[in-house]
């Protein structure tokens, strides 16, 4: 053997090696996994969230909720919930996922607004603040469950969202479908005031089946007076048909999205939209 070989390396200088280059890989995956914990968060806060019924506009809301929870812990229909991490700036506020759980306004009086202690939701914003193109309402929508009350009217000035049929193709209405069985299937827990079961008592929609010649669960769930109408409309191609039509009096509270049949919902909530001038 000439002075000039390689000693074999021995076991344990192997196995010191393997532990550097996992050390080496662990410390990588970390710095990696905390650089992203604080870009994913920027990229998803640049999703718009439904904010429960009055929210200020979305630079207000955020400055001024205090991500409290009372909203939260009032809703009836457990619609409100608390964003998480990837809301970025917005984590631990209020929002509404309309698709799994829309507010169909069983409380009546609008709770989460009586309880929010800072304003973030509110029935009337100051003056200072100002009102985003389209968000008025022309006039207070009449809710269906309180028409025949002395006050049969919600104390809203500014809608949340707008409805928008953001998929007419996949639309059972346009192509002239009817629906039996349950909306969203046997499994879903989604919750709504039915009218003919119990006025003050939401129900599960899986427990209320569905059997109509022509699909218009939109409108027949809808909780606000004439924001939602089936209309003959032209179709691209010329040919007539009906449709759900949206109308300005829609508050954006995402009952129609939450009720639509298909998947994913003809139908859809856009938040902090306003109605066209």
């Amino acid at each position: 053997m000439t002075g000039d070989a390689t000693p074999p390396v021995s076991a344990e200088r192997r196995q010191q090696d393997r532990r550097r280059v996992l050390r080496t890989l662990l410390l990588s995956g970390s710095v990696l996994g905390v650089a992203l914990s604080g870009y994913l968060p920027l990229v998803y806060s640049k999703k718009k969230r439904l904010r429960p019924p009055g929210a200020l506009d979305e630079k207000d809301f955020l400055a001024s909720c205090i991500k409290c929870g009372q909203c939260v812990q009032v809703c009836p229909v457990q619609a409100i919930k608390l964003a998480d991490m990837v809301d970025g700036f917005g984590v631990g506020t209020p929002y509404i996922d309309a698709r799994e759980q829309a507010c169909d306004f069983s409380c009546d009086a609008v709770q989460c607004i009586l309880a929010c202690p800072t304003g973030s939701l509110t029935y009337q914003k100051p003056g200072f603040l100002p009102v985003r193109p389209g968000a008025a309402l022309a006039t207070k929508p009449t809710l269906l469950a309180k028409e025949h009350d002395p006050e049969p009217t919600l104390n809203l000035a500014e809608r949340i969202g707008l409805a928008r049929l953001t998929r007419p193709e996949s639309c059972l209405a346009r192509q002239g479908k009817g629906f039996k069985g349950q909306a969203r299937g046997p499994q879903f827990q989604g919750e709504l005031r039915y009218m003919s079961v119990d006025r003050w008592k939401p129900i599960k929609v899986a427990d209320h089946p569905y059997d109509v010649a022509l699909c218009d669960l939109c409108v027949q769930v809808c909780p606000i007076k004439g924001a939602i109408s089936i209309e003959t409309v032209s179709a691209p191609d010329g040919s007539q048909c009906q449709s759900p039509v949206v109308h300005e009096s829609c508050v954006g509270c995402g009952v129609c999205e939450m009720i639509c049949p298909t998947e994913p919902a003809s139908i859809e909530i856009i938040p902090g939209e306003g109605w066209p001038a």
